[in-house]
Parts: structure tokens; sequence; C-alpha cells
């Protein structure tokens, strides 16, 4: 056992160690003041009171113990079924999409048998298209295919390009093979691409779509890639009048009209296109517009 003294006038603090116990003792002396004797006491009286004082002082001694007993390390509890799955580890961070993807094309080696479409031109312009793909490519568009943005902008969706391409050369015949990486800005999301058909190249382009919220950058990057592969198949010939200025104008006059539409909540009017065959949608209805 190890032990601490330290003492003053009037008190001391002692601290005490063993193997699995520790005390503290603290101990102050509270004197008591005796009451004077009075003028028709003798001396034997004083004496008396001399000695009573001492008494009390010795009883005035106050102690104090505290001991404190080590704890026992609690034994692991034994293991009971659950059906709760044992928690998860701990995953790295989600990177902040808005830093870009890091989605860099791998580069082959130089001996590698494969071709390296990320800087490759490999059998571009090398030969046509055999004339069943060409007339599949080249058909001219059904206007139930086409559609009218509100701004008045004629469109083909992405899945009809898709659909020729399918019919011209097969699913598994093409595909798009990225250049570069997946660009992030601010406000819009950009990769280009190349349309490698049977083996060879035929077209590179460059997509891009917009975003309102870092949530969106996913979607943005699949839309990237569909508005890359509209573009390539402009040099397939693929939708080619919606290009032309003079088949725009026609298709608007026969198929478009421009209406007055509401916000059923916000009540705020503007005008759009669409096409005639189609009903306004909420949060849109059809009304007058202003002064009517």
């Amino acid at each position: 056992m190890a032990t601490l003294i330290f003492q003053r006038a009037g008190w001391s603090l002692q601290i005490s160690r063993s193997s699995r116990t520790f005390a503290v003792s603290f101990t102050t002396t509270l004197p008591h003041r005796p009451k004077p004797p009075t003028r028709h006491h003798s001396s034997h009286t004083s004496r008396h009171s001399s000695r009573h004082l001492k008494h009390e002082l010795a009883r005035s001694i106050f102690t104090s113990t505290k001991i404190y007993q080590e704890q026992q390390p609690q034994s692991p509890r034994p293991a009971t079924t659950s059906s709760r799955p044992p928690p998860a580890e701990p995953t790295t961070p989600i990177p902040d999409l808005t830093d870009g993807f890091s989605d860099q094309p791998v580069v082959l080696d130089e001996g590698a048998r494969q071709v390296d479409w990320t800087r490759s031109f490999h059998g571009l312009s090398s030969e046509s298209f055999p004339k069943e793909s060409s007339d599949v490519l080249l058909a001219p568009l059904d206007p139930n295919d086409i559609e009218v943005k509100p701004d008045g902008i004629v469109y083909l969706p992405e899945i009809k390009y898709r659909r020729i391409l399918n019919r011209a050369f097969g699913p598994g015949g093409w595909g798009l093979a990225p250049r570069g990486e997946t660009i992030v800005t601010a406000k819009a999301v950009t990769r280009e691409y190349a349309l490698v058909v049977q083996g060879r190249l035929v077209s590179v382009a460059r997509g891009e779509m917009d975003y309102f919220s870092p949530e969106g950058i996913p979607t943005a990057a699949e839309g990237c890639k569909s508005n890359a592969l509209m573009r390539c198949c402009k040099d397939l010939g693929v939708a080619s009048e919606l290009w032309d200025p003079r088949f725009i104008r026609k298709f608007i006059a026969q198929n478009a009209k421009e209406v007055w539409v509401e916000h059923v909540v916000t009540k705020k009017k503007k005008r759009v296109w669409m096409r005639k065959d189609d009903s306004i949608r909420y949060p849109f209805k059809e009304t007058k517009g202003f002064g009517a």
C-alpha cells in the first residue's frame, strides 16, 4: 500500500492506494472557545476549566474517510440471435458531382489489338452502307413522330433515333464511344461521343444538357449522351428534315397551333405552341388572351 500525506496547521490529508482500493482521509480540528471564568471562581476552578478546554479541543477533531473500489472489467455479453442486420461498415464519402465525374476513357496500349476510340478515326469514310441500311436511314419522317416544344421548336424524340439505328444495323450493330471525360459546368453537362457502326467510326459530336440542381447532374449526363447521338445521326441523314427551314415552316402551319394557357395555381398566362391533335395538360388550362 502506498500512502501520501499532506499536513498543515489545523488539517491533514491522507491518500492511500492499494491494489484494488483508493482511500482519501481528511482530518480537521474545530476549536471551541471556552466561556471566561467568573470573578468568584477560585484558582481550583480555573485549573479545572483549563483541563476541560483541552478535553473539548480533543473532542472537536473531525475525520472524514472515503474509499473508492476499483471496478472490475465487465465480461462480454453472450451473443444473442437477432433479426437485425449487422451495422453497415463506414463507406467512403460520395464525391461532389459538381467537380466532375472523373470518368476519363481508358487509353489502350500501343500494341493492343483493339481500336482506341478515344482518339482513333478508324474506318471513317472507308465505304458506304448497303442500300438496305441507307434506305432506313434516309427514309422520310412520319409526321406523327415529330413533336413540338412550347417555344415552337420541332424535334424527334431521342428514342426514335435509336429505333432507326436498330432497324438499319440491328441491335448491337452500333454504339456510342466516349471521346473525353464528362465536363460539369455551373449549369450544364457536356461530353464528346463517337458513333461507331459495325466496327468503324462514322461520326463525332459533343452532347450537352442543362441541369438546375446538383441532384440532377446524373440525369443531365444521360441526356447529354442522347443529345450527342441525335447530333451524330445528322451525318447519316437521319431526321434531316428537322434542320430544313422550309420543312419546319410547312409542318408548323399544317400540324401545330399557338394557344393561350393559364397556370391553375399562379393564374399566370402565356402563349405556347403545341400539336393540333394534342391537349393542354395540368397544371395549365387553355384560356383567352389578355384583353379578350
